[in-house]
């Protein structure tokens, strides 16, 4: 193993300047999405009245489930971070006006109102460079909308049979950060559509019936079903840090001495003609060894110039800061 890596490195380093740079600190992005299906199961509770071969009630619900989705992606860059997004819905429920018509022992009806559950989402993304990380996690309690249909069968006066449809939408919820540690930049963002699908299979006991119809009167009983939907999308995005190893650059001119002994230098990488002021990573090993890390891959130093209280410059922005002796 440690043979390829020092053939790797010697590839990259008989590279030309453009080619050495695009090889040791390439960024990218990547996007992707995913969604997920669940068993469902829970219990009912309503009243119906009637008028004729119409129908029409009140009904509310309340289910338990297990609609995670969840989907890893490996961003593309130089030292390609791992992304993990997940949003979970473990629980819902409904209260619904019904609407319906009767033939004989058959009810066809439509349904809709309010809906409520809990929706979860997580996402991270973590690079081996720095280490780099980070995570962003939000939960809610949400409310929206249901809609759907079914039909019923009253197989004894007291015992109906359900088999129903739902579509409930609680709406969206979002996450998104980034950091510069080790001036790189590494960034999230990922949203979760808390929209999905319902059938399940049902039975109710009517414990009394009213004077209008056989429909007519109070119910409660359990049902049982599978989910899909809870679509999530992620956008990931890494610029690992541009290593501050003096065996990077070229033209190297001190400018200042900060008050630690820490100077800051005039240089170009040897990939560029732009001329930066910074730091040179050796001398930072030995007055903040904090703000070093080296990469096992490359075997650079990089540096975090957020832990020197400092900012990366080219030499344009430095001239025209006027702050002297910092950055």
């Amino acid at each position: 193993m440690k043979t390829r890596i020092v053939a790797a490195l010697a590839v990259v380093l008989a590279l030309p300047g453009s080619a050495f740079a695009q090889v040791l600190i390439s960024s990218g992005s990547a996007s992707n999405s995913a969604h997920a299906s669940s068993w469902v199961a829970g219990g009912q509770l309503g009243y119906n009245w009637q008028t004729g071969p119409w129908v029409y009630g009140l009904e509310t619900d309340l289910s338990g489930l297990r609609l995670k989705s969840e989907m890893n992606t490996v961003v593309p860059s130089s030292a390609p971070p791992l992304a993990n997004t997940s949003a979970d819905i473990d629980w819902y429920g409904t209260l619904r006006g019904r609407l319906g018509w009767s033939s004989g022992p058959l009810l066809f009806y439509g349904t809709g109102g309010l809906a409520y559950g809990h929706v979860e989402l997580n996402s991270s993304i973590s690079s081996s460079v720095g280490p780099r990380s980070l995570s962003a996690q939000t939960s809610a309690t949400r409310t929206g909308w249901v809609a759907g249909g079914g039909v019923e069968y009253q197989w004894y006066p007291n015992l109906i049979l359900n088999v129903g449809y739902q579509y409930v939408d609680l709406g969206s919820i979002s996450v998104a950060n980034s950091t510069t540690a080790f001036s790189g930049l590494l960034s999230q963002s990922a949203s979760a559509r808390a929209q999905f699908s319902v059938v399940t299979a049902g039975l109710s006991w009517r414990f009394f019936t009213g004077g209008n119809g056989p429909w007519e009167g109070l119910y409660a009983g359990g049902h049982a079903g599978g989910a899909w939907g809870n679509r999530i999308t992620g956008d990931y995005f890494d610029n690992p840090p541009v290593p501050s190893d003096a065996r990077l650059k070229r033209d190297i001119v001190l400018v200042a001495r900060l008050g630690d002994g820490l100077g800051l230098y005039r240089y170009r990488y040897v990939w560029s003609d732009i001329v930066y002021v910074g730091v040179m990573a050796q001398e930072v090993a030995l007055i903040h060894p904090e703000a070093i890390v080296r990469d096992n891959l490359d075997d650079y130093l990089r540096v975090d110039y957020g832990r020197l209280g400092l900012r990366l410059m080219t030499w344009r922005e430095w001239q025209a800061s006027g702050q002297g002796r910092s950055l």
